[in-house]
């Protein structure tokens, strides 16, 4: 078996195919180019419940690692209640809706135009 070696966007590609699979809620994606150095992509998602979350976030990961040979840093994967996927370029945070709607990360990193949208 032949490992891809991925670009930025095609990493974003398979987290946004990956999560679409496994009937992730509310996604969006917001460029970080420019904005941060942690990555180049930020995607946040939701799922219905904490079982949801942590198995989007280790089939993600497993995805990503048979993939591409990526090996992703994974936070929060016990609980469930916000997960922090980190694949180098694209940073992913999944949540159970109610802790997502207290953190409002979107709100922090969109420009105020498309936040307004996602509420």
């Amino acid at each position: 078996m032949s490992v891809q070696v991925p670009t930025s966007d095609s990493t974003l590609a398979a987290v946004l195919k990956s999560l679409d699979d496994d009937k992730a809620e509310d996604v969006v994606q917001i460029d970080l180019r420019g904005k941060s150095e942690m990555g180049d992509h930020m995607v946040i998602a939701s799922g219905r419940s904490s079982r949801q979350v942590s198995s989007m976030a280790e089939k993600l990961t497993d995805r990503l690692k048979q993939t591409y040979g990526i090996l992703s840093k994974v936070e929060g994967k016990t609980t469930g209640d916000w997960v922090l996927i980190d694949t180098g370029d694209v940073v992913v945070h999944l949540f159970r809706p109610e802790v997502r709607e207290f953190y409002q990360l979107e709100k922090m990193w969109l420009d105020p135009d498309e936040a307004a949208k996602t509420t």
